[in-house]
């Protein structure tokens, strides 16, 4: 037998290897095994590579092993002093329509909704910076920053010197960022600054060495979130990473748009909760007492405002994250208004998204008319026809990158956060979200979800029909590959 037979005898073997192990490989969706199948049998080598670099969601068993052992480690938040009356607090405050959809989020996470919240939805990212360095300065106690992008320009530069001024006076300070969205970060000045000051600095999922690391788990899992925590009473959640909106390693598509909240009230500990536990699976820092110390006294909330985290990653339930925004999707009677960057749906999710519209109820999608991924822009147009037959709006943003991930449902209920209506966020990143009840502050949020549609195109069926041959191609094209986004 020649060489050139024998080897290709054992790279159709490997082929028909990797096509039986994308077919049997468990919690995957149809449409991603025969994407994965196309792939591997269409194009050998690069689907064969391609498979085994990004194919499946591993994370390593090592980091699971840790994350799990970390996770079983904590306290129960439900049993910290102060948390029993916030969550009878909360049950008596949210409507018994819209409880079950509470119960979903704290079968994901485990965490109940809590009352006795305040928010504030911050008028744009600089004011947001503002309002973080204010509360870093004057942080008592303890400073926890954690971001996917944190970039060494002007915001980035202000937010880190306020954890180097709080550990300056005792306050400690832990920071967190993400090793592959915030590469830049360990390069600069800034982090050496930070830690010559006395923070305690973290990469999360490093990366190491890029052709050794797929050994160890996918490079392209990685922690999305987006939490600051200062002294268990104050956190920040929503959309923005540590940056100027004009976003220097992506300026043509500047600026960049988000919506974030600042909140006070136990729901600091739940996003406490996130934090401890990335940061634990990350070091051999044990800080469990921090979730079971009683709660910080506040001043009295003027409403109830019962809201609940709702984290997710390649180590929760699977489908946890699309679960949760389909069974919102399927929960509106009136008004569905959703804004994300980044709409690459599986089947489930754009069947949920259409059937809002089909059963009468107003329903708006808001992306951005220019996107910073070609190939999501092209999948996500791929979805236009269906979504204008159902009766859905399309809005395309036209003010810069619209990064704001927000949904409205019948102007009483929101959840906001860091995940997209991507496959990503889906299956392979960490994310942080927070589900809320409360008119008022959905109110605020509709409003600003109705700034981004004043500010954009309407996508009309007629525009997507007058589309050329070779647009709607390669639209059509790059959705079949979908699931590998």
């Amino acid at each position: 037998m020649s060489k050139t037979l024998l080897l290709t005898l054992l790279l159709f073997s490997v082929q028909i290897g990797l096509i039986l192990r994308a077919l049997l490989r468990p919690h995957r969706d149809p449409a991603a095994r025969m994407a994965w199948v196309l792939v591997i049998a269409v194009l050998p080598l690069f689907g064969m590579l391609a498979y085994l670099l990004f194919g499946e969601v591993n994370l390593g068993r090592r980091r699971i092993a840790r994350m799990h052992a970390t996770l079983a480690r904590l306290p129960v938040l439900s049993e910290t002093t102060g948390m029993a009356g916030a969550i009878s607090g909360a049950a008596e405050a949210i409507p018994d329509a819209r409880r079950p959809l509470f119960q979903l989020g704290a079968s994901i996470s485990g965490l109940d909704p809590v009352a006795g919240n305040q928010a504030r939805l911050l008028p744009d990212s600089d004011a947001t910076i503002v309002a973080m360095v204010d509360d870093i300065d004057n942080a008592r106690d303890h400073v926890h920053l954690l971001f996917y992008i944190w970039l060494p320009d002007d915001n980035g530069s202000r937010i880190a010197a306020a954890p180097r001024r709080a550990a300056a006076r005792g306050v400690l300070c832990r920071v967190l960022v993400d090793d592959l969205g915030s590469r830049l970060l360990p390069r600069s000045p800034l982090w050496a600054d930070m830690k010559a000051a006395g923070a305690r600095l973290v990469r999360a999922l490093p990366i190491g060495n890029p052709l050794l690391r797929p050994m160890r788990g996918r490079i392209d899992l990685r922690n999305h979130r987006k939490i600051v925590v200062i002294d268990d009473r104050i956190t920040y959640c929503g959309s923005q990473n540590c940056a100027d909106p004009a976003f220097r390693i992506k300026a043509r598509f500047a600026p960049w748009v988000d919506l974030m909240l600042r909140l006070e009230g136990p729901i600091a500990r739940q996003n406490q909760a996130l934090f401890v536990a990335d940061w634990m699976a990350q070091t051999d820092e044990d800080l469990g007492a921090l979730l079971s110390a009683p709660l910080s006294p506040l001043p009295a909330a003027e409403t109830a405002l019962p809201a609940q985290v709702i984290g997710t990653g390649p180590t929760s339930r699977y489908a946890a994250m699309p679960e949760m925004f389909q069974t919102l999707m399927y929960a509106a009677r009136h008004e569905l208004v959703i804004s994300t960057p980044y709409y690459v749906p599986n089947e489930s999710m754009q069947a949920a998204l259409c059937a809002a519209a089909r059963r009468g109820c107003a329903t708006h999608l808001i992306l951005p008319a220019r996107n910073d991924s070609p190939l999501v822009a092209a999948a996500s147009r791929a979805c236009y026809a269906d979504l204008l037959a159902a009766g859905i709006r399309i809005h395309e943003y036209q003010g810069g990158l619209l990064h704001s991930k927000s949904l409205t449902l019948d102007s009483e209920l929101a959840l906001i956060g860091s995940a997209n209506l991507d496959r990503r966020s889906f299956d392979l990143n960490y994310e942080n979200n927070i589900l809320f009840y409360d008119p008022a502050l959905t109110a605020e949020i509709r409003a600003r979800q109705a700034s981004y549609m004043a500010a954009a195109r309407p996508v009309t069926a007629e525009m997507v029909a007058a589309w050329p041959l070779r647009r709607r191609l390669w639209n059509n094209t790059v959705a079949i590959l979908g699931p590998l986004l």
